[in-house]
């Protein structure tokens, strides 16, 4: 074998240009319709300036509006003030602060569980907690529709993973029973909110039959936390269940205006996590305005303030969800049931291409929406991700319903 052969071999880079993926990206690049990484110019608000105009914007998880707060962002600047820029250091080292331990505080007061604990991101957090809990011989069972994150820590875990079409109560009831054929503990892994569909798990359906087979219940509330049930802490407290799953997962970068993640539970869950995760052990804490950021807006969360702020968002969600079945759009799920609190409303596309030109044909009229694409949703299930905000006003909406009714037209042509 010549070197030059050796040097082709080894020449990664240069294969990584024939993935079929990249290929893809770059076509929808050069044809100007990919929906990626599109630069803003000013705060995450319901009107933001992207690529040097203003546009509606309807794609962000900024459900209620806290990331451009005032008592948020004062909330940033005073832990930077405090503490810098950086901790520069994991949390079990010199990453620790008052701040943590007085956000920690107030999630577990707020969630009514004995203890809460903060990793640098919400990614970290599933992937950590899941590898930390379980291992080879042990079974993890998980619907389809989990986030990657949660999937990636039963990769890591080595255990045995065994998945169920989603929301099916007949495959997950199969599942289980499979699982616990195979000797060693079951964990469930469920979303409280699926941040494709805009769903719910059928918590009142599922947990009788975790219970029935022994299993432990770990719950994703990353898009819930804020926004669902009456304190806002998410799909267990919608469904009344909050002393039946044993691990609750948040993220602070959605709702609460930050990033990060926590877990919240036990002292014996969280206390074990802090010296077994090594998502949590082996990084480095997020920065010190995150965590600022984040406590302010729970405090307002839990505020009469925030309190309407998650009722003005309802109230634009089902406003939205109801104007655009009205266009004759298909909409997932159907609305009949608690997904009408959803604030995640996804319109149905198909085929990539086709999600991609509805994305771009709206850009251009000035109104931004998410797109999730293969592999991110079913082969052929391309939906635009529409999340209106609290503080979105009516006339805004109305405007952006007028732009889908003209983009429907071109797009039907």
């Amino acid at each position: 074998m010549t070197t030059m052969q050796n040097v082709d071999q080894r020449n990664w880079v240069g294969k990584l240009t024939t993935a079929e993926r990249l290929g893809r990206y770059r076509a929808a690049s050069a044809a100007g319709i990919i929906p990626y990484f599109r630069a803003a110019g000013s705060l995450l608000g319901p009107v933001v300036e992207m690529e040097g105009r203003d546009r509606l914007m309807l794609g962000s998880p900024n459900y209620l509006g806290l990331a451009s707060h005032p008592e948020v962002i004062a909330g940033a600047k005073a832990a930077v003030d405090t503490y810098g820029t950086s901790l520069t250091g994991s949390r079990i080292l010199n990453g620790t602060t008052v701040l943590h331990e007085q956000f920690e505080e107030e999630l577990a007061d707020w969630l009514q569980v004995e203890s809460a604990l903060v990793f640098t991101t919400g990614y970290q957090t599933n992937i950590g907690t899941i590898s930390a809990l379980v291992g080879p011989g042990d079974t993890v069972v998980s619907d389809s529709y989990a986030h990657a994150s949660m999937l990636d820590g039963a990769g890591l875990s080595r255990a045995k993973l065994r998945g169920f079409r989603h929301n099916r109560m007949d495959l997950f009831e199969d599942s289980m029973e499979r699982a616990s054929r195979d000797g060693g503990r079951i964990l469930v892994i469920l979303d409280g909110l699926y941040s494709m569909e805009g769903d719910l798990p059928p918590l009142d359906e599922m947990l009788p039959i975790c219970e029935k087979y022994g299993a432990a219940v770990m719950l994703d509330e990353a898009h819930s936390i804020g926004v669902l049930g009456e304190r806002g802490t998410g799909a267990a407290e919608l469904f009344g269940v909050e002393d039946k799953i044993d691990i609750r997962m948040g993220a602070m970068s959605k709702a609460l205006a930050g990033v990060g993640g926590f877990i919240a539970g036990s002292k014996d869950l969280t206390d074990y996590l802090r010296v077994h995760a090594r998502a949590f052990v082996f990084t480095t804490v997020g920065v010190p305005a995150a965590i600022g950021a984040s406590l302010a807006a729970v405090r307002v969360r839990r505020t009469p303030e925030g309190q309407e702020l998650a009722a003005r968002l309802q109230r634009n969600a089902r406003y939205f969800r109801d104007e655009l079945t009205g266009l004759g759009l298909r909409l997932g799920p159907d609305g009949e049931t608690l997904e009408r609190t959803s604030p995640i409303i996804p319109v149905h596309i198909g085929d990539d291409t086709l999600a991609m030109r509805w994305w771009r044909e709206l850009y251009d009229r000035g109104v931004f929406t998410g797109v999730a694409l293969h592999p991110g949703v079913p082969l052929d299930g391309a939906i635009l991700r529409i999340s209106p905000m609290a503080l979105h006003e009516r006339g805004q909406l109305d405007q952006a319903l007028e732009v889908f009714a003209e983009v429907q037209k071109v797009m039907s042509v």
